[in-house]
């Protein structure tokens, strides 16, 4: 599975894991999709303790990211980065699995 982190975004975690006193050897970085209705998927980012079955591994500069089996479909070739500017703040996935205006709700719908 490709997903990859920008230099940036690497940053990020590891002060995150800093400054909630998390260990890179004993913590992974889940990173998840899940459905948001007509909106398309949230990404979900999470640290965790252990793997589950399914889970993809990751790694990058000693982080440890795990992707459950259903979200790896559609992370596939997603880069993470992490923006900070006058405007944004934060993590930003740019996914060639996105599409615009796409409902992932799964239903038929007409909105």
């Amino acid at each position: 599975m490709s997903i990859d982190l920008t230099d940036a975004a690497v940053v990020a975690v590891k002060e995150a894991m800093k400054g909630e006193e998390l260990s890179e050897k004993d913590i992974y970085l889940r990173v998840g999709v899940s459905p948001g209705g007509c909106s398309g998927l949230s990404y979900v980012l999470a640290f965790e303790k252990e793997m589950r079955d399914g889970d993809a591994l990751v790694e990058k500069e000693g982080l440890r990211m795990l992707v459950d089996g259903e979200s790896v479909p559609f992370l596939t070739g997603t880069i993470i980065d992490y923006a900070s500017g006058p405007y944004e703040e934060g993590f930003v996935f740019r996914n060639p699995n996105a599409t615009e205006g796409g409902c992932e709700c799964g239903n038929s719908c007409s909105c």
